[in-house]
């Protein structure tokens, strides 16, 4: 998973938005347009063919070996949490507008919002504190397994507090069923991994995800980490109990666009599951 929550928000933090989306604001140069930009991208001193030796790469990365609470984890249990319940309040169902791109790995995408301010964005609570949506990025296959099962995709809905610090992730499930996601639909064309442009200016409403998965009612959740180097910890996963139903063009595509990226399951340690 994760893309380091600095790719997300320091890659594209070209972004503007309103205080909880009132009065649409346009990005000063794009307006309410879609343009496609090339600007490159750094390439990753890591990769998932050796994910189990993370640490050896840099001595910035030694959780991802010595960590106690390390993601991705196989949930071997079929109670759900009665605790640490999310609250959406914060998420309106309405469209921002954002970068869309591939993370070298699957599609992602950012919204805009001021530097320095992620206050505007989508945002839930739990545990008395507010979290906002610093972006989404797709692994495939998923990282997370539900008793040993693994999902063909999974969508990690990245959040931080008001101080941008890491905080909160939801991994949401795909699979495939008779009917279209309209999550993925807006999307459009997905961006290949090979391909190094984003679209900016995509309009999503995030919402959609949330409203497709039963709103987060039934989930499992544990204290974790990224799933990516350096695999800092101290964030709370909620992983949806009700997967994110695509169709089986919508997978195709998705599944096109990606490359094999999920990390090695991690062993069960002081993860606290649904505590």
């Amino acid at each position: 998973m994760l893309t380091s929550l600095f790719l997300l928000s320091a890659l594209f933090s070209t972004a503007w938005s309103c205080p909880k989306h009132d009065n649409y604001q346009s990005h000063p140069h794009l307006g309410r347009r879609q343009i496609r930009v090339d600007k490159g991208r750094e390439p990753k001193d890591w990769n998932y063919d050796v994910s189990a030796d993370w640490a050896t790469i840099n001595p910035e990365y030694v959780l991802c070996q010595s960590g106690t609470h390390q993601s991705p984890i196989n949930i071997a249990q079929q109670d759900l949490s009665t605790l640490h319940k999310p609250n959406f309040e914060g998420y309106q169902s309405v469209k921002i507008p954002g970068n869309f791109f591939n993370w070298q790995f699957a599609p992602a995408w950012t919204p805009h919002h001021p530097e320095g301010d992620v206050t505007g964005l989508p945002s839930f609570n739990f545990d008395g504190e507010e979290v906002f949506n610093i972006g989404w990025h797709i692994h495939a296959p998923s990282e997370h397994l539900i008793d040993g099962k693994r999902s063909r995709a999974e969508i990690h809905m990245v959040h931080v507090t008001a101080e941008e610090h890491e905080a909160a992730v939801i991994g949401i499930r795909l699979a495939v069923g008779p009917q279209e996601s309209a999550f993925i639909k807006q999307l459009g064309p997905m961006i290949h991994y090979n391909d190094t442009a984003q679209l900016e200016g995509l309009e999503v409403n995030l919402r959609l995800a949330i409203d497709e998965v039963g709103g987060v009612e039934e989930f499992w959740t544990y204290k974790g980490s990224l799933t990516t180097p350096p695999c800092s910890e101290g964030l709370r996963w909620f992983l949806p109990k009700q997967e994110l139903i695509v169709s089986e063009q919508q997978m195709v595509e998705i599944l096109a666009a990606s490359r094999f990226s999920h990390r090695v399951e991690q062993p069960v340690w002081l993860h606290d599951i649904n505590l």
